[in-house]
């Protein structure tokens, strides 16, 4: 997937049948379905794949537990059947992960282990495993930091964990496998109307060249996220906001803190929240907050409230007392809540279920959502451009779609296993020059070869696209990623074609950055 391949196949197309603008879980989603029934698909995201929402999540694959307990059925429904379909199509990103929730209360056991058992009843034949209630003495040899004063013992329950942004580099991958076009760094600044004030297409800048675009389409379909009444605003100055974004923060800790296979699931905080801490890359991420923001930042940052729930919720539970100190980096990220403007519900009782709108003029919205939905929404997205547009009547194949590189042999403690097959174009780059098996990083385990590979084949255009979604660097040490950007950028240059300006440009830009990473 090269981005200049991907630029001829934009000019080789005068009519698209589907322009999808973003580049997050919803938008790769309608992109991968689209392409796999046979249509000329195109996906615009001005940023990064996932810059956004989409590489900030818990990393969680799941039904909602949270959703259970508010009576969203319909909702569970949908998201454990999808769940299951995400560890069947891309085994090589989404793994079975067990969930201990702690009793302290004399009543916990048996309320969550009825709970959990009609949760895997829900799922059926797609079901991870079952629940079962554990003692004291189970529940503390498997989660061996948890505080133990008042503990009565415990429920683990099964849920799916996945690396967010490789599942999104993965689907523009698949995108393209099925002849879409995807670009990134492509911003859409305008949509084209015909004389009845259809939309017909979209402007569009590649800020990379410099160059503008007009792009025609059949449909066209804005799935921004967070910012997806920007674009509705650009089909009608007037339209009202419909998205409410809510943030959710994480601190990443070091594994000492959980010392388990195991997450936690705190089902009730101070703020009648859910708290995980879940094991990820060798590292703990423990999350996470929902609080309603004024506006939809591409660079969200934690507020010292939420720092500090996040901080003693944790230290509530684990015998280990995590401090500021022990962070090796905090990201947040905002949720596309879809709600009517003036609806004052909290964030914890706004529907996660999507919606697809259609404006006056054809333009089709997605909102709301979750990452586990992400297939569903795209097929759903495709149907109504289908009725909409008049496209040829083909049904949605991406239930059993084969994510890009799928593979089921891989093991799940080698944080390589995101490759899937194309560990085989990294064992290739080795070979043409052993140079390119050096180490950029001990603490990380990651390797020049994997930066040769994102630039040639993953479209990573800047050193933050490597260290912060090609890898997880950034999400997971903040620090050590500072200490490997020099080199990266030295690298990428080589392979870009860029100077020694560039480079420094590279360092400053993404050292500024990753210190909104660190607590101090």
């Amino acid at each position: 997937m090269d981005r200049n391949e991907m630029l001829n196949r934009l000019q080789k197309v005068n009519e698209w049948d589907i322009i999808i603008i973003g580049g997050g879980a919803s938008g790769l989603g309608t992109a991968v379905d689209a392409a796999s029934r046979g249509f000329k698909t195109l996906l615009l995201e001005q940023n990064d794949f996932a810059k956004g929402t989409s590489s900030r999540s818990t990393k969680l694959v799941h039904g909602g537990v949270r959703y259970l307990q508010q009576g969203d059925i319909s909702l569970v429904l949908e998201a454990l059947r999808e769940r299951g379909l995400m560890l069947q199509n891309a085994p090589h990103l989404v793994r079975n992960q067990s969930f201990i929730i702690p009793n302290y209360e004399w009543w916990g056991g048996p309320f969550y282990t009825i709970g959990l058992k009609m949760y895997d009843m829900m799922a059926g034949k797609l079901g991870l495993g079952p629940s079962k209630s554990l003692s004291l003495e189970e529940t503390v040899k498997s989660i061996p930091t948890l505080v133990k004063d008042g503990l009565r013992g415990g429920v683990i329950y099964h849920d799916g964990q996945f690396d967010d942004a490789r599942m999104a580099v993965s689907l523009a991958m698949t995108c393209a496998d099925y002849g879409g076009a995807v670009l990134n760094y492509m911003e859409v600044k305008g949509l084209l109307k015909n004389d009845e004030n259809l939309v017909e297409g979209v402007e569009a800048w590649d800020i990379e060249n410099r160059k503008s675009y007009r792009l025609k389409a059949r449909s066209v379909i804005n799935a921004t996220g967070v910012w997806a009444d920007r674009i509705m605003q650009l089909d009608d100055p007037d339209a009202k906001d419909m998205i409410r974004p809510s943030q959710g923060v994480h601190l990443v800790l070091d594994k000492s803190f959980l010392q388990s296979k195991h997450a936690i699931m705190i089902p009730h905080t101070s703020d009648g929240r859910v708290l995980f801490a879940v094991p990820w890359h060798h590292r703990v991420i423990v999350g996470t907050t929902d609080t309603l923001v004024d506006s939809a930042e591409l660079e969200p940052r934690a507020l010292e409230e939420e720092i500090e729930f996040i901080l003693s919720t944790a230290g509530t539970y684990l015998n280990k007392i995590p401090t500021r100190k022990d962070v090796k980096s905090i990201f947040a990220g905002l949720r596309p809540l879809a709600a009517p403007q003036g609806d004052e519900k909290s964030t914890k009782e706004i529907s996660r279920h999507h919606k697809v709108l259609i404006s006056l003029s054809g333009l089709i919205t997605l909102t709301g959502g979750k990452w586990t939905t992400y297939r569903k929404m795209g097929e759903d997205a495709v149907d109504k451009a289908i009725l909409l547009a008049g496209l040829p009547e083909r049904k949605s194949i991406t239930e059993n779609l084969m994510i890009h590189s799928y593979s089921q042999n891989v093991s799940l403690d080698d944080p390589k296993s995101v490759y899937g097959t194309d560990i085989r174009m990294l064992e290739n780059i080795v070979d043409e020059d052993p140079d390119n098996g050096g180490v950029l990083s001990e603490e990380l385990q990651i390797s020049k070869a994997q930066l040769i590979l994102a630039v040639r084949e993953e479209m990573a255009r800047t050193v933050e696209d490597f260290l912060a979604r090609r890898t997880r660097a950034l999400f997971l040490d903040a620090r050590e990623s500072i200490k490997m950007c020099r080199p990266v950028a030295e690298i990428m240059a080589k392979e870009l074609g860029f100077d020694h300006a560039w480079i420094n440009d590279q360092v400053e830009q993404f050292t500024d950055l990753a210190r909104g990473y660190l607590l101090d």
